[in-house]
C-alpha cells in the first residue's frame, strides 16, 4: 500500500508539474500591448510610460536596500535590481515571458542575499522586490487566462518554498506569507476586472449585432411589403395581356390560324406567369397580411389622406400639378402615395400641431414629391411613444425611391421643421399609360 501511495503521489506531482509547464509556456493574451487597440497614440503609449516610471522609482530603492542591508557591492546590487524591474516594461506586451524573468530574478536575489548578513532588512523578499512582482502580476492578470493565473500563483508558492530551501539554515520571515497572499489577491482582482471588462465588451458587441439584425429585418420586411403591393400592379398588366390575347381572334375579324394560335400561346403564358406570381406572393405574405385585397392607392387618394391628417390636428395643404391626372405609371403612382403617407405620419408622430405642405410637380422627365412641415409649437409633445408606427418610414421611402432609380433627400430645416423630397424619373415610364385603353379583366 505504501508503494502504491508513493507511486500515486509521484504521478500526481508529475501531472501537476506538466500542467503548470503547459500553462506557463502558452501565452493567451497575444503580443498586442495593453491598450494597444486604442485609436489614440498617447493612450497606446501610456502603459509604457507607467512601466518606465515604476522602474525608475524602484531601481534606486532596490539598490539602496541591497547595498545597505545586505552589504552587496554596487555592480551586483544594480544587476539584481535591474533584473527585478526590467520585466515591467516587457510585461506591457509579453507578460508571461516577463514573469519568467521576474521569477528567476526573485530566486537569484534571495539566493545571493541568503549568504550575506543583513541588518534590519527582510529576507527572502525585500519591499522593492515585492512591489515590482505585484505590478508585473497586474499586467499578467489583465492579459492571460484563468488557468494561467492559477498556475502562476501555484508556481509562486513553489518558488517561495524553493527559495526558503536554498537559504537554509536561515529561515524566512513574514514576507513569504505576504508575497503569497498579495500575489493571490492581485491575480484575483486583475482577473475580475478583466472578466468584467470582457463581459461589457461582449454585451456591447451583442447590442451592435442585435441592432444590425433589427435593421436588416426591418429592411427585409419593408421590401416584402413593397413586393406585395407591386404584385397587384404587375398582375393587372398581366391580366390585361391575357385578356387581349385570348379575345383577339374574336375582336379582330379575319385573323389567320397561325396568328390565332400565337395569341392563344401568349394568353397561356400570361396565365402561367400570373399563377407563378400568386405562388410567390403566398411566400411573401405574412400571417397577418393574408387578407390584403383592397386596391392599391395612388395620387388620386392623396386628398382623402390629407383630410385624415387634418383631422389628426395637422394643418396640411396639398398642391398637385394638373398635368399629373391619370398620367403616372402604376408603380410610380403607388410609390408617391406611400412616400407622402409615411412623411405625413412622421409629422403627426414627431411634430403634432405643426403645419405641413405637400406638393407634386412634374416635368418632362421627372416627378418631384415634396413634404415639408414647420417646427412644432413650443409646448407640443411628441406622440412617438403614444402612436404606434411601423418604424420603417424612412426605410420604406428609400427602398421605393431606389426601386424607381430616383433620389431621396431628407433632413431637418434651419427653422426647426423637416423636409422630405423625392425625385422620381418619368422618362420611359409615362408611355405605359397608353396600355390603359385595354379592356379590363372580367
Amino acid at each position: 500500500m505504501k508503494t502504491l501511495s508513493k507511486a500515486s503521489a509521484r504521478a500526481h506531482a508529475l501531472r501537476l508539474l506538466g500542467t503548470l509547464r503547459h500553462n506557463l509556456s502558452t501565452p493567451t493574451g497575444g503580443h498586442t500591448p495593453l491598450l494597444g487597440d486604442s485609436p489614440r497614440a498617447w493612450v497606446r503609449r501610456l502603459p509604457y510610460v507607467v512601466a518606465l516610471l515604476l522602474q525608475a522609482s524602484l531601481i534606486p530603492t532596490g539598490i539602496t536596500v541591497l547595498t545597505g542591508s545586505y552589504d552587496l557591492v554596487l555592480p551586483v546590487a544594480a544587476a539584481l535590481t535591474v533584473a527585478q524591474t526590467a520585466p515591467l516594461v516587457l510585461a506591457v506586451a509579453r507578460p508571461l515571458p516577463a514573469w519568467w524573468i521576474s521569477a528567476g530574478a526573485l530566486v537569484a536575489t534571495a539566493a545571493v542575499t541568503a549568504r550575506h548578513d543583513h541588518t534590519g532588512g527582510t529576507w527572502p523578499w525585500t519591499a522593492p522586490m515585492i512591489l515590482a512582482y505585484l505590478f508585473l502580476l497586474i499586467a499578467l492578470a489583465l492579459r492571460e487566462s484563468r488557468a494561467t493565473l492559477v498556475s502562476v500563483w501555484v508556481a509562486t508558492v513553489l518558488l517561495t518554498g524553493l527559495t526558503l530551501t536554498l537559504g537554509l539554515p536561515r529561515g524566512g520571515d513574514g514576507t513569504t506569507v505576504l508575497l503569497v497572499a498579495l500575489s493571490g489577491a492581485v491575480l484575483l482582482l486583475g482577473w475580475s476586472v478583466r472578466d468584467r471588462a470582457e463581459a461589457r465588451r461582449l454585451l456591447v458587441e451583442q447590442e451592435h449585432i442585435s441592432e444590425a439584425e433589427r435593421e436588416r429585418r426591418t429592411l427585409l420586411e419593408e421590401r416584402a411589403r413593397i413586393a406585395r403591393e407591386l404584385h397587384d400592379v404587375v398582375a393587372h398588366h398581366m391580366s390585361v395581356i391575357a385578356v387581349q390575347a385570348a379575345s383577339a381572334p374574336y375582336r379582330i375579324p379575319g385573323v389567320p390560324a397561325d396568328a390565332a394560335e400565337e395569341f392563344t400561346a401568349i394568353a397561356g403564358t400570361a396565365r402561367e406567369s400570373l399563377a407563378e406570381m400568386r405562388r410567390l406572393l403566398g411566400v411573401l405574405r405574412s400571417e397577418d397580411s393574408g387578407a390584403e385585397r383592397a386596391p392599391q392607392p395612388g395620387v388620386g387618394q392623396l386628398v382623402q389622406l390629407v383630410e385624415t391628417v387634418r383631422r389628426a390636428g395637422v394643418a396640411a395643404e396639398l398642391t398637385v400639378d394638373p398635368e399629373l391626372a391619370d398620367a403616372l405609371p402604376p408603380a410610380v403612382d403607388l410609390s408617391v402615395y406611400r412616400i407622402v403617407q409615411e412623411a405625413l405620419a412622421n409629422v403627426v408622430r414627431h411634430a403634432p400641431g405643426a403645419g405641413a405642405w405637400v406638393s407634386l410637380t412634374a416635368t418632362d422627365v421627372s416627378l418631384l414629391v415634396t413634404v415639408v412641415n414647420a417646427a412644432p409649437p413650443e409646448r407640443a409633445e411628441s406622440l412617438e411613444a403614444s402612436v404606434e408606427g411601423t418604424g420603417q418610414g424612412l426605410v420604406g421611402m428609400r427602398e421605393r425611391v431606389r426601386l424607381l432609380d430616383g433620389r431621396l433627400d431628407t433632413g431637418p430645416l434651419p427653422d426647426g421643421g423637416f423636409k422630405v423630397a423625392a425625385v422620381l424619373p418619368l422618362d420611359g415610364l409615362t408611355d405605359t399609360r397608353s396600355a390603359g385603353t385595354a379592356p379590363a379583366q372580367p
